[in-house]
């Protein structure tokens, strides 16, 4: 125990029995608080109570004197009294209320708020029959009434009073009482306190006298001249005299922890010393090596020993590449076993431990080598080190050596610094040398150079004197060209105004076919939306026949549309005006989109279908998905159009100069063809003096009027021109009556620049339906195989059924076919023949859910209209549709940019626009 402790305990026992009686006394005084706060309450209460007493007589007093009829210039003087005396009466009674005294208490000031309350009600009844003039009827309800609850009111506040009187006699017993105990306590208090503190005293002065002199006489066997070794005291207690037992022996230990502290400065300065004179023995070896070979050799015998191992190796790096190769250089007690060296001549970049420590440019430290990791041999015998050191020397980040030494002993700290040190000194010397030798490779050079250009000097003397010949007749020759060049100005100014016609020619060969794409596609559109609407047949009122009709009709006009598409395809690619698009393509979509497209041919005539994917192929290509798919589906389509029986197979493989004719390996090694991709069929075949021809726009291999087989012939032109674009070729191999095989070859890696883009109808309509559209794609010459869309009817009837759409074109046709096919789905229809209608329509019916708005219109196009229309904040979200039969380059551009929300080309897929508007509807 402390001596604070001690002292703590015995005043603590002074200051336990003082808290004792002043807790007690606390608690004695805070009843006498109490006591006296209930008897200060009591009086209140008394007070309140006289305060009544008294106002109540007054109050009656005023009121017999009212009731009496006094003087006029009396009778304000006594209400003005007879009011303050009342006034008092209630607040007196409300301060009652709020002291919170007992229940009994409460119950007396509750019955006597209630006779108040009766006493107010008789008082306001007296008041107006006096006011009324009645002093009569006022005096006998005061003598009757208002002297009883006058009389109550007395009797309630003066049993209030007695009541407090009894407690405050009570309370008064109470103080006195404890008033006597407090000074009884207290005298007892302070006799014991007295007693006890002496006793305590006496006992802490035997009891630190005597440790005091037990610390004093160890404290004096102290020798400050040998601080090695220092004497401790030796005591239990854990007082203030044991802290300073503790801290003289924490004094002595640390006066011993400094001597040793010193002796380890002393061995740290001398490692430091030796540090700094093997980095400057090492820095002096440098000056005057003019090789990498020198500078390996000499820094590896050097350093080796130095750092007490026992073999050394050096590998410099040669090969400045990426995947740098390192050679070893020297070694330091090197092994040889049958003429061979011991571990590897050369590594490469993470290869090995030396060549993950290049890699990583990091120390690598082995402190476990395996029995046949290397033996360091002497003399007398051989043996496996413990220990394997790597270490980098790099220059500005790149690692430039690598060093491996092997040791018995573990390598030291002081060891590990000088290595550190001496690396990173030793990739700058490497690296001056590098450049040392460059500088005299170059100088050697630029030796042999001057001598050769002195050779060519003397050439060119003797050229120079061919050349004033030359020089001559070239003067001649000039005057005679300056009459060429006046004839060449005039048919270059010839040519310019050609190709300005040519030009002309071409913007109107474009309008004119935007223009017969419109003229065509519009009566195409109304035919092929009701041609679908007779085919659904809805509401099962034709006949098998007649639906096969409207099949007929719907599969004529689709030929029709495609035959639109492949003239406007091949114009556009002779006039150079088609894009290729490049992006990485899975081969495995590609497998998915001809089974897609063709596993539905297949099966109405009954022939197999083939999709092989080569082992070896990668996942992806780089190619325009759009384009390659458009080539196979054009070769697929000639398979199966020509074959009557058997399989069509796609195969796509790998290129290898094996499968290639010799007049076909120049193009092979020139495009860096990749992969082929052949269509084989086991049709009727092509006789060879038609293969030449069938890649001829307009041109088949059977052209005469009684031909089997239709067709324009624009197919294979197409196909082989989008081969071209897409850097490749198309080759055909084919037997008459056996079959035939189409071969697509494409580079493996391609970068085709991007031309003006042009993009066909169809193929804006294709991308279109894959961007917006959820709709299955159905092939155009069977486009009745997605039976599914009978089921689908019901549920968009019951999405469409109450909408209200907007059809806005200039042509009855059109407008017909959309309002008869949105109407079968119970969607009002409301029409427009131009732009400046449609607005004035728009604004009459704000409950329009959706417009349908053609492009190409009289007064006001489509493009014109959607700015108007987006100008009004009431349509600023309304869906716009944008409807077009030119389906040219920008037109998807422009109707997005004019305000359109989608846009679909003519002919109108009615799967697709449904598709859209529902889209829209519920966005």
């Amino acid at each position: 125990m402390t001596f604070k402790m001690k002292l703590f305990l015995a005043f603590g026992i002074i200051y336990a029995v003082d808290a004792l009686l002043h807790t007690y006394v606390g608690t004695r005084m805070a009843n006498f608080n109490q006591e006296m706060e209930n008897f200060t309450k009591s009086n209140e209460v008394l007070m309140y109570a006289n305060i009544i007493q008294d106002g109540l007589n007054d109050y009656s007093k005023d009121l017999r004197d009212l009731v009496a009829n006094p003087p006029q210039d009396l009778q304000g003087t006594i209400e003005v009294d007879r009011d303050k005396h009342l006034q008092d009466v209630n607040l007196a009674i409300n301060s009652l209320e709020k002291l919170g005294e007992s229940e009994e208490s409460q119950e007396i000031v509750e019955n006597l708020k209630a006779t108040m309350r009766t006493y107010a009600e008789v008082d306001k009844e007296m008041s107006t029959l006096i006011q009324e003039g009645k002093n009569e009827e006022a005096a006998l309800l005061y003598w009757y009434k208002g002297r009883e609850s006058m009389d109550n009111m007395n009797e309630v506040s003066t049993q209030l009073k007695n009541r407090e009187n009894t407690i405050a006699t009570e309370n008064s017993i109470e103080i006195n009482k404890t008033y006597n105990q407090v000074i009884t306590i207290t005298r007892a208090y302070v006799s014991v306190s007295y007693l006890l503190g002496l006793t305590m005293l006496l006992f802490i002065l035997w009891n630190v006298t005597g440790r005091l002199n037990k610390v004093s006489s160890v404290m004096s066997k102290v020798n400050f001249n040998s601080l090695d070794k220092l004497p401790r005291i030796h005591l239990k207690t854990k007082d203030e005299i044991g802290k300073i037992a503790i801290s003289f022996n924490e004094m002595a230990e640390a006066l011993e922890t400094h001597t040793k502290q010193e002796k380890e400065l002393k061995n740290a300065a001398e490692k430091q010393s030796w540090l700094k004179t093997k980095i400057a023995e090492i820095a002096t070896m440098y000056p005057g090596i003019d090789n990498v070979e020198t500078l390996a050799h000499m820094f590896i015998t050097k350093v080796t020993p130095m750092v007490s191992a026992a073999y050394g190796v050096i590998y410099i790096k040669k090969d400045t590449k990426y995947n740098g190769s390192f050679q070893k250089l020297a070694a330091y007690a090197d092994n040889y076993d049958n003429q061979q060296e011991v571990g590897a001549s050369s590594f490469h970049l993470g290869e090995g431990i030396v060549g993950q420590c290049a890699l990583e440019n990091r120390i690598i430290s082995l402190n476990q080598v395996p029995e046949d990791y290397i033996k360091i041999t002497s003399g007398l015998g051989s043996a496996r080190p413990s220990n394997v050191l790597v270490l980098p020397a790099e220059f500005q980040g790149e690692v430039l050596a690598v060093i491996e030494l092997a040791s018995f002993e573990p390598f030291s700290d002081l060891e590990e610094m000088l290595l550190q040190e001496v690396m990173s000194n030793l990739g700058t010397n490497i690296k001056s040398i590098l450049r040392h030798m460059q500088v005299e490779k170059l100088l050697q050079e630029s030796q042999a150079l001057t001598e050769e250009l002195q050779s060519q000097s003397e050439e060119l003397q003797s050229q120079q004197e061919e050349l004033r010949t030359v020089n001559e007749q070239l003067e001649e020759q000039y005057e005679h060209s300056e009459q060429k060049t006046k004839e060449v100005e005039k048919v270059k100014d010839i040519l310019e105004e050609k190709a300005q016609q040519l030009t002309l020619s071409s913007q109107y060969k474009s309008e004119f076919l935007a223009n017969m794409s419109h003229e065509l596609r519009t009566p195409l559109n109304s035919l092929l939306i009701l041609a679908q609407m007779l085919t659904d047949n809805v509401d099962g009122n034709l006949t098998e026949k007649q639906v096969s009709y409207a099949k007929t009709i719907y599969s004529s006009g689709n030929d029709l549309l495609h035959l639109i598409n492949d003239i406007l395809d091949i114009v556009k690619i002779e006039a150079g005006k088609t894009e290729v698009m490049s992006k990485d393509v899975e081969l495995n979509n590609v497998k998915e989109f001809v089974e897609a497209q063709f596993t539905p041919v297949a099966r109405k005539k009954n022939i197999q279908l083939h999709v092989q994917l080569a082992s070896d192929l990668p996942e992806v290509i780089h190619t325009d998905k759009q384009r390659l798919q458009q080539i196979l589906k054009n070769l697929l389509s000639n398979a199966f159009k020509f074959t009557e029986q058997g399989a069509v197979t796609l195969t796509i493989e790998k290129a290898e100069k094996g499968m290639f004719s010799k007049e076909q390996e120049d193009a092979f090694t020139h495009s860096n063809i990749g992969f082929v991709f052949s269509v084989k069929d086991t049709g009727i075949g092509i006789a060879t003096e038609n293969q030449d021809i069938i890649f001829d726009a307009f041109k088949q291999a059977d052209g005469t009027i009684s031909r089997k087989y239709g067709g324009t012939g624009l197919g294979l032109s197409i196909s082989r021109e989008l081969a071209h674009l897409l850097g490749g070729f198309i080759e055909v191999e084919s037997t008459e009556g056996y079959g035939s095989t189409f071969t697509l070859y494409l580079p493996h890696y391609q970068n085709i620049a991007r031309k003006e883009i042009a993009i066909s109808e169809a193929e804006a309509a294709t991308t279109h339906l894959e961007n917006s559209s959820t709709v299955p794609v159905v092939s155009a010459e069977y486009p009745f195989q997605a039976d599914d869309s009978w089921k689908q009817i019901p549920e968009r009837k019951a999405l469409l059924e109450g909408k209200k759409i907007l059809v806005v074109d200039d042509d009855m046709r059109n407008v017909f076919a959309l309002t008869t096919a949105l109407e079968s789905y119970q969607v009002e229809v409301i029409f427009a023949e131009n732009g400046r209608d449609g607005i004035v329509v728009l604004q009459g019916n704000p409950d329009i859910d959706l417009v349908i708005m053609d492009i190409m219109m009289p007064e006001m196009d489509g493009f014109e209209t959607i700015r108007m229309i987006r100008q009004t904040n009431e349509f600023q979200s309304l869906p716009i549709i944008a409807l077009t039969a030119k389906a040219m380059k920008n037109d998807r551009k422009e109707c997005i940019e004019a305000g359109a929300s989608d846009y679909i080309s003519k002919p109108v897929n009615l799967d697709q626009l449904f598709s859209i508007i529902r889209v829209w509807l519920y966005r």
